[in-house]
């Protein structure tokens, strides 16, 4: 029997963690009939490798490992408790339906269904899928959502009770029925790849996993539903956004603005792919809040240079984006657009009424824009107080070595 290093054991895990959790959790749930059953024994069964790899070593495919101890550990709880025959109507298997088994055997896309149900808040809906599907701690969902932990925390375990006392099926629904949730499933996708795009904490910038994930529903999504021109928007948006990754960091892991960024290294393919799915989605109908924030990326991935970017076309789509979906968020990156293109003394002005909006009360990016418009007029005391609140408030390590590094040259240019 071979020891294993502790930190080997650990990488592993959380390795297996990233890209197995919601295979392990959906396979046990099919058991259980119960998410929040299942989601005990995929945390026992990760537990359990923390505690067994070490001596045992490494399996060649953990994920088949988590979820055999998952299941077994299912099964000897279901035969102590007698809960097989009760807890049956539960969760039921798919029912046969005129749609590609390859999408329809997708255990997240199936999670996902389950979580978006009807039954459940909106709210409830994208964080449990974020929670189960994604196996964020209620940590980093409630960063997502920008509440506080114990909001989420009770949020997520309301919705879990729904889903018991509701007996919501463990299954995609009816082709007639996909359009019903098709909002908060679309939804659901966009916030996992956000979450994974700028991770809201860690060492690294991005959880390639998360982003992935989500550019891999998207694109079930837009096969199970080719007629939908909101599935089409967001799979644009999605790999509009992604084309960009490779230039987000240098080789330091420094995070890199994107006037700093060499476009030449720029996903092309991704970019021409992304233009194609927003085309056939504006082809389809009126513009909606996926078409507008996909029209955005484009203006970026398609100017030349950082130069040559229309930050007047920017400022008129935010606009756009505003009056179909009113967000503090959006209002915020509005008032950067302006910024660029009249100014900082102007993109000041427009940050102005947010520094009193609740929503963004724990958002860094407020204080960092903030900042860096001070900066720019050269009222730099102000500025480092600024980048100290952002910095206060930022999870990400990539983010604050770069909050970090501008607190410093504001701090020596004071001297």
């Amino acid at each position: 029997m071979t020891d294993v290093a502790a930190g080997a054991v650990a990488e592993a895990v959380a390795s297996a963690h990233r890209l197995e959790w919601a295979k392990v959790l959906a396979a046990t749930a099919k058991l259980t009939r119960d998410l929040d059953l299942a989601e005990e024994f995929t945390q026992d069964a990760y537990a359990q490798a923390l505690r067994s790899w070490p001596a045992s070593g490494i399996p060649d495919r953990p994920g088949a490992w988590l979820t055999t101890v998952a299941r077994n550990r299912a099964l000897d709880f279901l035969r102590r408790e007698d809960l097989v025959r009760r807890s049956m109507p539960l969760l039921v298997p798919d029912a046969p339906a005129p749609r590609p088994e390859d999408i329809l055997e997708d255990d997240r896309l199936r999670l996902v269904f389950t979580c978006c149900h009807p039954a459940l808040s909106r709210e409830a809906q994208v964080a449990l899928t974020l929670r189960l599907v994604c196996g964020l701690s209620t940590t980093e969902v409630a960063r997502a959502f920008l509440v506080q932990e114990s909001t989420m925390a009770a949020r997520i375990t309301r919705a879990k009770k729904k889903i018991a006392t509701a007996r919501i099926p463990y299954r995609v629904p009816a082709y007639d029925q996909l359009s019903d949730r098709l909002d908060a499933v679309l939804e659901v996708t966009h916030l996992i790849f956000t979450t994974g795009h700028t991770a809201p904490s860690g060492e690294e910038l991005v959880r390639q996993d998360l982003v992935d994930s989500a550019i891999r529903l998207a694109r079930m999504l837009r096969l199970l539903m080719p007629g939908e021109a909101e599935v089409s928007a967001l799979l644009a948006l999605l790999l509009l956004s992604e084309a960009r990754s490779a230039t987000r960091v240098d080789e330091d892991g420094r995070l890199l603005l994107l006037s700093e960024q060499d476009r030449s290294h720029w996903d092309r393919k991704l970019i021409t792919e992304g233009v194609a799915a927003l085309t056939d989605a504006l082809g389809r109908a009126a513009p909606s809040r996926y078409a507008v924030e996909a029209a955005l990326a484009a203006v970026h991935a398609e100017a030349p240079s950082w130069q040559d970017t229309d930050w007047s076309a920017i400022v008129a789509l935010y606009d756009v984006l505003r009056a179909s979906w009113p967000s503090p968020v959006v209002d915020l990156n509005r008032a950067v657009a302006i910024g660029m293109r009249d100014g900082a003394e102007a993109g000041l002005r427009a940050l102005e009424p947010l520094t009193a909006e609740p929503a963004l009360a724990i958002y860094h990016y407020l204080s960092a824009i903030r900042a860096d418009f001070l900066r720019r007029l050269g009222r730099l005391p102000e500025a480092a107080t600024a980048y100290e609140e952002a910095l206060a408030l930022a999870g990400n390590a990539a983010e604050r070595g770069f909050l970090s590094a501008r607190l410093d040259a504001v701090r020596e240019a004071m001297r």
